[in-house]
């Protein structure tokens, strides 16, 4: 289980931002009139937040792995290409926060 709250922190945002903000951001749709600005804003503001979210959530993971891999490096250097890898994989966390606001933004 997770013992570290900061971690806690960026894991429980990085869900809510995934799952909640898209959900609560759409379901403000309107039907064929003119949109409500106040509809608009919560839209943009929730894309923001979930590419926000995503990036802070990958920058924690990827400050944490980079830690433990210079020690890694130090001590066994044909590791390297593992954690070239390991360091890639938050990535991924923010292409999904991007995706993510890409479809709010365009909906």
């Amino acid at each position: 289980m997770i013992k570290n709250k900061l971690a806690k922190v960026a894991f429980g945002s990085t869900f809510l931002a995934t799952v909640a903000v898209p959900a609560i951001a759409l379901a403000a749709e309107s039907s064929g009139a003119a949109p409500d600005w106040r509809a608009e804003v919560a839209r943009y503001s929730a894309a923001g937040l979930s590419m926000c979210v995503a990036a802070i959530s990958a920058g924690y993971a990827q400050a944490k792995i980079g830690a433990a891999g210079a020690g890694t490096l130090a001590e066994r250097p044909e590791a390297g290409t593992n954690l070239i890898v390991l360091q890639a994989l938050p990535e991924i966390i923010v292409l999904l926060g991007f995706v993510i606001a890409f479809m709010i933004g365009t909906a």
